[in-house]
């Protein structure tokens, strides 16, 4: 990670974390404080990848599931315990839509393969996802999970989180005008030093580089989930990475949803239910006051206090 010049009293670090293009931009003070503040956030944003990563071995996450069926509970701290109570209380607001043992379903869906999985592979999948039956003891902050092959994921808010975490150690080395992009998920510390709010663009959905909408923000957050990230195409029929726990199968009816939220947190799981709520995902959506921008299967967009 290489801080650089961004115009006049901005300094900007552009890096790859997460599976993600990752921007951290600063603005308001001088060049040896913001590189300071952007070395702080660069290094909480891989201590949470380390954290939580399924793909590290030695991760948390990983330690909770390959303990799955052996009848050994984790000990978890306070921070993850937190995650994990926002977890149930999305699977709960969600009826069981937001369920981070859903991730098993990636053994069955390959988005570079040239066909979608058999019917019978996610159905062997799918007694496996379950949030319910997942033993979380909150006063002991110690989980279990009580099947063999069984796993939780934090895939579904990890990365927002984690902009969330980044913002905060900016804000505390005393940096209030900018942002952290992780992958589209952003979360402002504060609108430029003049009082102008930064300006974004929506993601098209069909045309790669090219944006739908522009957004003005000055303050807390913004995240996208969409049909475009991860795909597979088939006969005309787009099969995306987000997949409906009840069914195994790619949710449908949107090509994106954006929501603007006080955290990142909370914007970009909102974003993940919409999809996966398909039609009720707007209504949805206004039950939570948020502002938020949908474009259905047909490309036509609608904004909603964004």
């Amino acid at each position: 990670m290489s801080p650089a010049a961004g115009g006049a009293e901005e300094l900007v670090a552009r890096f790859g974390l997460m599976a993600c293009q990752a921007e951290i931009r600063v603005a308001g003070v001088d060049a040896d404080a913001a590189q300071a503040g952007i070395e702080a956030a660069h290094s909480e944003l891989r201590r949470i990848e380390a954290k939580y990563s399924r793909y590290q071995s030695d991760s948390l996450v990983s330690r909770i599931n390959a303990a799955a069926g052996s009848g050994v509970a984790v000990t978890v701290d306070e921070e993850t315990a937190g995650l994990l109570d926002f977890a149930a209380s999305l699977h709960q607001q969600s009826e069981g839509l937001f369920d981070i043992s859903s991730g098993v379903l990636r053994r069955a869906w390959n988005f570079r393969a040239a066909q979608p999985p058999r019917p019978e592979q996610i159905a062997e999948l799918l007694p496996l996802i379950g949030w319910s039956r997942v033993d979380w003891n909150r006063s002991q902050r110690r989980i279990a999970l009580p099947q063999a092959g069984m796993e939780i994921d934090f895939g579904g808010f990890g990365k927002e989180y984690a902009a969330d975490r980044a913002a905060a150690v900016l804000v505390a080395a005393g940096l209030h005008h900018g942002y952290v992009n992780l992958g589209g998920d952003i979360r402002l510390l504060g609108p430029r030093p003049d009082g102008r709010p930064w300006s974004f663009g929506i993601q098209h959905p069909r045309q790669a580089g090219a944006t739908v909408a522009g957004l003005a923000l000055g303050s807390g957050a913004l995240a996208t989930s969409g049909d475009y990230e991860r795909y597979l195409e088939v006969d005309g029929r787009r099969y995306c990475h987000i997949l409906n726990p009840r069914t195994g199968w790619p949710a449908r009816c949107w090509q994106s949803v954006s929501v603007q939220a006080p955290l990142c947190l909370a914007a970009g799981a909102l974003t993940t239910v919409a999809m996966l709520m398909e039609e009720a995902g707007p209504a949805f959506l206004r039950r939570q006051n948020v502002p938020f921008l949908t474009i259905n299967e047909r490309g036509e967009l609608r904004r909603e206090g964004l």
